[in-house]
């Protein structure tokens, strides 16, 4: 008997053979790798999610192919004027050093506290090969998500000093306060300041100011005339002693005192009528605050947040002007290390200048200021010793001594101390009178290692920059002092923390004409981070106050 074959039975076997073939050419591409392989075989794995290992796997490919492209070109590059006007960020680098195209191996067994992935190619030196005519270009910005009003922008879990500059330039653009709930005059001399710095004259020379070390020499001059043409402060006299109004002077959170006692005795920026002012300083102590309530031992600071909420309360009942802009024109000046943990609640909307400026722990580009955190030794000489041996007489590659504080320096020590005669590399020194040893090693070192300690801020960066010791930052996630207007690429080193077995190799591919030009730079910025008595013209005093101003014109909104 004949077997009948039905039509549907036929189409069946047609549509299985189909099948057959289409599952056969896709895993043929996942075999050969072919192009658009990857997103052939999604149209039919939608429901999958990558696994981290997976991204990492990509990221690193992608770093590898960048790095491997940039070095064609990367020993070509001759040398430019020094630009000197155009964006915001016209002295941004964007110039690699040789140790980008090493093979430089990444760490296997590392605490797993410590990211293994990155999200750039960066740990840039960007300096250049001629000392003042120099053309330092930002990287160009695609696509950075806009922030919204009181929002963080998104960060990736290691975010470079590039990203930085991107996310700070994206802020700029973008970030505005809360509109205020009433019109006031100042208002609209912030926004007329704004629109003047915005459209600065260029300055090509200023006896004073030394431009490759700023993003925009033109903008900073013209903000800071106007800061001093312009800003009226108002300080909140209510509050009592420790925590308020009591200025503490040493040690390595003395910033926030030195600004507090300077401010409360200025009378060039200071109003006694609230209505003209432009900002209003909250002068509290974060290091009274944890002396005077915090409990040894205890496992919660919610009575230290408690303290500020009830103060905020108090200010903002007896007085309109915190109401009127739900704090955005007020500010704080806090180093202590719990200092962003205890004001992002009650204090979100406020400018807040910090020692402990991490990018993970909520700063907010163009509204948040890093405020250098400046270990002072004696109150009645603040800045105490300068300078250094010369770039000549510097017989030690790199420095570092210091307690063990968290997880990355037990990392440093185990890689280089006692390993290599030109890493000189330490635990806490013993005892010297007036710290003679530490100061010594970092006056005859060419570059003084600033890794971070339970926190993403260290003294050291200031110390290096005292004694002219080109500071390597290895802090992941750290926002340098001063960040809106210093062009930090310039005269510091910024290496990642999964980089430490690399340090010597990274050290050394940087030419002896560029570190010279770096430690160049740095004597010259050192006149930013000092403080005196009686506060003079770009010292650290009026550069805390006037990147608190700048970001205040930069986020104004009117009614």
């Amino acid at each position: 008997m004949g077997i009948t074959i039905l039509p549907f039975q036929m189409a069946t076997k047609r549509f299985l053979w189909l099948i057959s073939i289409v599952f056969a050419v896709i895993l043929g591409f996942q075999y050969l790798e072919l192009p658009y392989s990857n997103i052939l075989f999604s149209l039919f794995s939608t429901n999958k999610i990558p696994t981290s290992e997976s991204s990492t796997l990509q990221d690193e490919h992608a770093l590898d192919v960048a790095n491997k492209t940039r070095m064609s070109g990367e020993e070509n590059i001759t040398s430019n004027s020094e630009q000197k006007s155009g964006g915001p960020y016209a002295n941004s680098p964007e110039i690699a050093p040789a140790y980008l195209n090493s093979p430089l191996s990444p760490i296997t067994k590392m605490s797993p506290d410590i990211p293994t992935t990155v999200s750039s190619n960066d740990y840039k030196t960007s300096l250049s090969r001629n000392d003042d005519n120099i053309l330092d270009n930002n990287s160009s910005v695609n696509s950075v998500p806009k922030e919204n009003q009181g929002s963080l922008l998104p960060v990736p879990e290691v975010t470079t000093i590039s990203e930085m500059n991107k996310l700070l330039l994206q802020s700029h653009a973008s970030y505005r306060s809360m509109r205020p709930r009433w019109s006031s005059a100042v208002d609209q001399e912030l926004l007329q300041a704004r629109s003047k710095i915005e459209n600065a004259p260029i300055v090509e020379n200023d006896p004073n100011l030394y431009a490759p070390i700023f993003r925009n020499l033109s903008m900073f001059k013209r903000s800071y005339e106007l800061m001093e043409e312009t800003l009226k402060v108002y300080v909140y006299r209510e509050g009592d002693k420790p925590i308020l109004h009591s200025p503490y002077l040493v040690g390595v959170y003395a910033s926030e005192g030195w600004f507090m006692k300077l401010i409360e005795a200025d009378k060039r920026f200071v109003t006694e009528d609230p209505k003209m002012a432009h900002l209003f300083y909250l002068p509290f102590s974060s290091v009274m605050l944890v002396k005077t309530l915090y409990v040894p031992g205890s496992p919660s600071y919610d009575n230290l947040i408690q303290y500020l909420h009830d103060y905020v309360g108090m200010i903002a009942e007896k007085h309109p002007f915190w109401n009127r802009t739900g704090g955005a024109d007020h500010f704080l000046v806090a180093c202590q290390d719990w200092a962003p943990s205890e004001t992002k609640l009650h204090m979100a909307k406020c400018i807040r200048a910090l020692c402990n400026a991490d990018v993970k722990n909520g700063f907010v580009f163009g509204k948040d200021v890093s405020l250098p955190e400046t270990h002072v030794r004696y109150a009645g000489n603040p800045t105490g010793e300068l300078g250094g041996n010369p770039a000549s007489n510097r017989t030690t590659l790199a420095f570092f001594a210091g307690k063990l504080h968290g997880y990355l320096r037990p990392i440093l020590l185990q890689q280089w101390a006692n390993k290599d005669p030109d890493m000189k590399i330490f635990g806490k020194l013993p005892k010297s009178k007036g710290n003679k040893d530490y100061i010594n090693h970092m006056k005859s070192s060419k570059y003084c290692l600033c890794a971070k300690g339970f926190e993403v801020n260290s003294p050291r960066v200031v110390e290096a920059i005292f004694y002219e010791c080109v500071p390597v930052i290895i802090s992941d996630n750290f926002v340098p002092p001063f960040f809106e207007v210093l062009n930090w690429e310039s005269f510091a080193v910024f290496i990642l923390e999964k980089d430490i077995p690399n340090l010597k190799l990274i050290l050394l591919s940087i030419p002896e004409k560029r570190y010279l030009l770096l430690q160049k730079r740095l004597k010259k910025v050192q006149q930013h981070f000092l403080w005196h008595k009686n506060p003079i013209k770009y010292d650290v005093f009026h550069m805390i106050l006037h990147s608190i101003w700048y970001n205040r014109v930069f986020s104004a909104t009117t009614t």
